[in-house]
């Protein structure tokens, strides 16, 4: 079933623009609602909805929460939270649908859309294509008196606060980048209560600087703040705080390919892996392959956007999974990425193995890879663009089982995606610099 509106991670665009404006968040809202009411056999349900500290996010909660409504829903705010702790608290409760409104690391134009099912777990393409189908609906004017709840907050620091032992993290120094985002009224409070001394950056939201220059998207201040103050651990979210990346103690940064590698490893030592599976996306580094299949495991992947992954752990059975961009999916958890759960269970490793992160990344070795993202005017179909098919034809011919090529167009964004990785660096900057000339040829990119 094709979508129209949905990419890889819910609904996304310019707030005010053509999609993300008031009365769309209502009609999608309203589909949903039909939606979730019938797959409960046409009984009322309770919608929860969280956002981020977006400007945006209130007059978008007030459309969504009318929507619901019309649509036979009981709308219910959990207020500004993280992702995940949304994903939670429909999970921990009788709640049959989970609306986030959030744009994830995009800058604080742009706003979103997403959702989740019962138990927490983010749609599947054909419950997004149903509910699209469902948006000519007629929408009833109701009263919309929008009510709150302020235990998901609550519930979801204390789950994350026992993942650890009491005290375990007492004289450790960390950077906490927030993004300015969901994240800032949760993670400094969870580390803190573990007994570590928080150094934050990225914790004054305002309303129009999430993300901007500070998150996980911009790790750079996060590395410098390590150094500087010779903290243990760097630790950044993005602005709705399903991702993570970290920065070791000397101020060099791990993305999420390092971090599942260091979980997954560690947990195959233990002999605690289920089903000795990692679950990453074709968006991996292979030195993710070449690290668990050399420590028992194995590896599967999945097209890009984590409730791919989260859908193949589910049919496999694993509880680890993730992307490179951070997106750390602990099963045994949180059924979604979760960025604090990812950046605990590192934590967790280092206090099992007495080593620092900068020894604890060594049992991955990347692959050289460089990546493009190319604005393009218009998403031709990659298959009508002879020039870049055969760029691409040509390049994975000489690299065979040495290295892969991956052209995509992004999900959420108008930017065709590059990626190369090889044996060298050198054979992978020329392979890039060859398909993105493929592009330039064919595509208008701005």
């Amino acid at each position: 079933m094709s979508r129209k509106y949905f990419g890889t991670d819910g609904v996304r665009g310019p707030y005010g623009g053509p999609v993300i404006n008031e009365e769309f968040a209502a009609r999608l809202a309203h589909a949903a609602a039909i939606w979730s009411r019938g797959a409960d056999g046409g009984g009322a349900v309770k919608g929860f909805i969280g956002r981020d500290t977006r400007g945006s996010g209130g007059a978008l909660e007030a459309a969504v929460a009318r929507g619901l409504r019309a649509g036979g829903a009981e709308p219910i705010s959990l207020g500004v939270l993280p992702t995940p702790a949304v994903a939670r608290a429909v999970r921990e409760s009788d709640a049959r649908l989970g609306v986030v409104i959030t744009a994830s690391h995009n800058p604080a134009a742009d706003n979103g859309i997403k959702f989740f099912g019962p138990s927490g777990v983010k749609l599947t393409d054909e419950q997004e294509a149903t509910i699209e189908s469902l948006l000519g609906a007629p929408i009833a004017v109701v009263e919309n008196e929008l009510v709150g709840a302020g235990g998901a907050v609550t519930g979801y620091i204390a789950a994350a606060q026992a993942l650890l032992p009491a005290g375990a993290l007492a004289g450790w120094r960390v950077v906490l980048d927030t993004a300015n985002g969901a994240t800032c009224r949760t993670s400094p409070v969870v580390l803190r209560g573990l007994g570590a001394e928080v150094i934050g950056i990225g914790d004054a939201p305002d309303g129009t600087n999430i993300n901007a220059g500070v998150g996980s998207e911009h790790p750079e201040p996060l590395a410098e703040k390590v150094c500087v103050t010779g903290a243990r651990l760097g630790i950044a979210h993005d602005g709705d705080g399903d991702r993570c990346v970290l920065c070791d103690e000397r101020g060099d940064v791990l993305d999420g390919d390092e971090i599942l590698t260091i979980l997954a490893t560690h947990a195959l030592s233990l002999g605690r892996l289920v089903k000795n599976t990692l679950v990453v996306t074709v968006q991996s580094n292979l030195g993710v392959d070449a690290a668990l299949t050399a420590a028992g495991g194995r590896v599967l992947r999945t097209s890009v956007g984590d409730r791919y992954v989260i859908e193949r752990m589910l049919a496999e059975g694993a509880t680890l999974g993730g992307e490179s961009s951070g997106h750390i999916i602990c099963a045994d958890v949180s059924p979604t990425g979760d960025g604090l759960v990812a950046a605990l269970k590192v934590i967790e490793v280092m206090l099992a193995t007495g080593q620092p992160l900068s020894e604890l990344r060594r049992v991955m070795k990347k692959f050289p890879q460089l990546t493009a993202a190319l604005k393009v005017r218009e998403k031709k179909p990659l298959e009508s663009l002879p020039a870049v098919v055969a760029a691409i034809a040509a390049l994975e011919a000489e690299l065979g089982t040495q290295g892969r090529v991956l052209v995509r167009y992004s999900g959420t964004e108008a930017k065709l995606r590059l990626l190369v990785e090889g044996p060298t660096g050198e054979v992978v900057r020329d392979g890039l610099a060859r398909i993105e000339a493929a592009v330039r040829a064919e595509l208008t990119v701005q």
